[in-house]
């Protein structure tokens, strides 16, 4: 997904990053349940919302002291020279702020939202940095406060800070699960410094999986959400935040359309978690997965095309412990049902480590019922001879392969295999690879090339390759028609 992405040149913008090392934000919320009327036009009229809501959102300021590199960035722009030469400062002059070696000052904005009176403010991770910024909270009625960053997740992007007040305005807390894809939703913030902005727009999609997002569900929207509205709440037409601002799709920077909210339930689990214990603690199996599609449901005999199959396990894990194995599919995890391999990172991550879970898992053509005891994810945590001939592994697969030595299955990590010299036919239709590493065919382990024909000719005209491609495990489906 993130060749795609890089392929069509669009950018998953973190919306909180301001041109010149500037954050970003939103904000906005309030107590008591807000109203939406209509115009004249029969239009939706905001206003009555945004003055009840609008107490609650507050801007963020991020200023934080780094030191400058002592290389010069600019010595390759063609332009450097020519500045300098007309006396026009440059970064790394000497006694020019933020020269070689010289203290930089970072400055960012943001949004963020007051969630209960004694003075707890939600916002996002990327908002507030890595630490030992200072932070600052601006009210709607221009008061200040120094603020506590009590904790951040860079898995969800939330971050809770704390600030010295009481009697505060609050957010009403909303359900995310609730809300529909075409409903109107409003959002408040800070895009490029401008506070108290409000923008509206529909729920364009719901459950959105991002590149390297295992654990939020996104609200997609098309709010309009710019650098500086990060952090900021996304309200419902009564009134409740639904969403966290988080991040944008876009090939410029700025807003074209898409952008995503956190869900508030996540964001409020965490929350409670780093106001309790500091840090987020989350259950861990151990295992790799991927998901099902119509061609390896087809090869595994599932009725259906979901779950989560496992691609490898890791050894010692409590996936170890509970005996699952590559090949199984994970339809369920205490009543829970797994419909795409995206929710089981979600289901797992929100229990807490040493849990005993229920799996519902497919093996063999079969359910089983699979107890185990979640570990805790770590926090931001043959032949001595030569390689042998390539054979054929299969003319009507257009493969050509060769077991591993001995030597190379140890470097790898694995008992044995073959590895594919060249990939034609339906093989290469699948997406199998010179130098991918078979290990498997429908759940059958092969390390000679005669093993591998004899399963060949007993699997029929679908099955499921399991594969290893440099350090991931995947299982690749295979049409012979």
């Amino acid at each position: 997904m993130r060749n795609s992405l890089v392929a069509s040149t669009l950018a998953l913008a973190l919306a909180a990053l301001l041109p010149q090392g500037t954050l970003l934000a939103p904000a906005e919320a309030a107590p008591a349940a807000a109203s939406v009327g209509t115009n004249r036009f029969g239009l939706p009229d905001f206003g009555d919302l945004v003055e009840q809501v609008g107490p609650a959102v507050v801007n963020i300021s991020v200023v934080e002291q780094q030191v400058a590199s002592t290389d010069n960035p600019f010595a390759n722009d063609p332009f450097y020279d020519f500045l300098r030469r007309f006396g026009v400062p440059m970064p790394d002059m000497p006694g020019q702020p933020g020269g070689r070696g010289e203290p930089r000052i970072s400055r960012g904005i943001g949004s963020g939202f007051i969630v209960s009176n004694d003075g707890y403010v939600l916002t996002n991770a990327h908002v507030v940095g890595e630490g030992g910024a200072e932070v600052t909270v601006r009210l709607i009625d221009k008061r200040e406060f120094k603020a506590k960053v009590v904790g951040t997740d860079k898995r969800t992007d939330v971050a809770v800070l704390k600030i010295d007040a009481s009697n505060l305005p609050v957010v009403r807390i909303g359900d995310a699960d609730r809300a529909r894809v075409g409903e109107w939703v409003v959002a408040m913030g800070s895009p490029f410094g401008f506070d108290n902005t409000v923008t509206a727009g529909i729920i364009s999609a719901k459950a959105r999986r991002l590149p390297d997002e295992n654990y939020v569900p996104f609200i997609q929207t098309d709010v309009a959400i710019n650098p500086g509205n990060s952090g900021g709440p996304l309200f419902n037409l009564d009134g409740e935040v639904v969403g966290i601002n988080s991040q944008i799709y876009s090939r410029s920077g700025g807003f074209m359309g898409i952008s995503f909210a956190i869900p508030i339930d996540v964001a409020m689990k965490v929350k409670d978690q780093l106001v309790k214990h500091g840090r987020v603690q989350r259950g861990r199996l151990g295992i790799a997965i991927q998901g099902v599609d119509k061609d390896l449901a087809q090869s595994f005999g599932l009725p259906d095309a979901r779950g989560a199959l496992i691609a490898s396990v890791e050894p010692g894990s409590a996936a170890d412990k509970a005996s699952l194995k590559p090949g199984d599919v994970i339809l369920g995890v205490d009543g829970n049902r797994v419909g795409d391999s995206a929710d089981l990172p979600r289901i797992i991550g929100d229990l807490r480590p040493g849990t005993r879970i229920k799996l519902d898992v497919w093996r063999d053509g079969k359910n089983r019922e699979i107890a185990a005891v979640l570990d805790e994810l770590n926090p931001e945590a043959g032949s001595a001879s030569g390689p042998g001939r390539s054979e054929s592994a299969g003319g009507k697969l257009g493969l050509n392969a060769r077991p591993l030595t001995a030597q190379e299955a140890a470097q790898v990590g694995v008992s044995g295999g073959l590895v594919v010299e060249s990939a034609g036919g339906p093989a290469a239709r699948a997406g199998v690879q010179r130098g991918d590493i078979i290990l498997a065919l429908n759940n059958q382990p092969v390390t000679t090339i005669e093993q591998f024909r004899q399963y060949l000719d007993r699997a029929g005209k679908r099955f499921a390759l399991l594969i290893q491609r440099g350090d991931a495990r995947i299982f690749v489906p295979v049409r012979l028609e």
